[in-house]
């Protein structure tokens, strides 16, 4: 086969396999790269270490496959019905996580068929898939091979599918027919997705401060979140979908039918009660396949008891109790903060009880914190 004949099989079966945007490029320096470096410097990746500890591996796809010629880059969909409204006691997750599996088990799956398609058609080939876990700037390869553009959320964008897809690539070292690089930038002027962040992630049009970013705070900040970003979370417990739900192209973006994608009954919304009675096997039973795992239970707890807290739901007492008789201190720091939020005589009863047998630092900073005194009182 030549380089045509072996792109345009390659993206037969892709789309056989579910990818509904399938481009193909050349494997070279991301235009990117320097941008990433400044992101890294300007201290907007957080806790994410990854991130810099492999900063220069982000300089070259050879770092991912040894002689790496190409790259044919996917786009599988994972829209699927409309969020469902949420009522006090409920939180969110972002709709790539209603489902029943990880997204990335589904891609992983789909892009060892394909590889394996490819080593049939040409054995000699060095192939590799990946989705989002190497150091891979898979937006900038994303736009090299025509898929779309990036938007001022930082998201890849297409005319017809908007951003609700998972990006993936097909690494090889055989030639392939290149795609037309996608050079328009048709955000224009509009703002709206800048606009709508409640925690003003965004300090410029283009740039995330993840450090601000409620899909951050709620999946890969493994410590207390900011007071000053606390009620900016909403009803978010995991992730966030915000800047999507207001940005155009999205309006009109068509629904998938990909069955590990379709929303679990309890995914959509969760009910957050429920989460305090889990412990750790409960919670590994439920969540171990899905991305929610990521947060573990004692972030999943954190998250769901500020959301309790932002809610005001005086109903929210009986598990934000249980939250702060946790055995987990990022839990119960949460949960006492979410009991200030309540207001309510038997929430202060509670954090006094709590307080007289605490002994963790953070932890009686926030239960201080919500009986109104300072951390050298008593709490009496």
């Amino acid at each position: 086969m030549n380089a045509v004949e072996l792109t345009t099989a390659l993206k037969a079966k892709a789309a056989e396999l579910g990818f509904a945007l399938c481009g193909a490029c050349p494997a070279i320096s991301p235009p990117g790269a320097a941008r990433l470096r400044e992101w890294l410097a300007a201290g907007y990746a957080g806790e994410m270490h990854y991130l810099s500890d492999r900063a220069a591996a982000y300089e070259h796809p050879g770092s991912v496959l040894a002689g790496v010629q190409s790259l044919l880059m996917l786009g599988l969909p994972y829209r699927t019905v409309e969020s469902a409204k949420v009522a006090a006691g409920q939180g969110r997750i972002s709709r790539y996580a209603w489902g029943p599996a990880d997204y990335h088990d589904v891609i992983h799956d789909k892009l060892h068929a394909l590889a394996d398609y490819l080593r049939a058609l040409s054995p000699l080939a060095k192939v590799r898939g990946v989705v989002d876990t190497a150091p891979l700037l898979e937006r900038e390869f994303a736009q090299l091979a025509g898929l779309g553009w990036v938007g001022k959320h930082t998201l890849l964008i297409h005319r017809e599918r908007g951003s609700w897809f998972f990006l993936a690539a097909l690494l090889t070292d055989l030639p392939l027919a290149y795609d037309t690089p996608f050079a328009t930038d048709h955000c224009g002027t509009c703002t709206a997705c800048l606009d709508a962040c409640p925690t003003d992630a965004f300090p410029a049009p283009y740039v995330l401060d993840a450090t601000r970013c409620i899909s951050y705070l709620t999946i890969e900040l493994r410590n207390a979140i900011g007071l000053e970003l606390r009620e900016g979370l909403g009803d978010w417990l995991f992730g966030c979908d915000i800047c999507q739900d207001v940005c155009p192209w999205n309006r009109k973006s068509p629904a998938t039918n990909e069955a590990p994608f379709m929303p679990e009954p309890e995914q959509n919304p969760v009910n957050l009660s429920e989460l305090f009675a889990l412990d750790d096997g409960a919670f590994r039973e439920r969540f171990r396949h899905t991305p929610l795992w990521r947060s573990k239970r004692r972030g999943i707890l954190r998250n769901a008891a500020l959301v309790l807290g932002n809610q005001r739901d005086p109903n929210a007492f009986a598990p934000l109790v249980a939250g702060l008789n946790d055995s987990e201190p990022l839990v119960r720091g949460a949960s006492a903060w979410a009991l200030g939020q309540l207001n309510i005589s038997a929430a202060q009863t509670a954090l006094v009880a709590r307080r007289r047998q605490e002994t963790e630092p953070e932890v009686l900073t926030e239960i201080d914190r919500a009986l109104g005194q300072s951390s050298s009182g008593d709490g009496e």
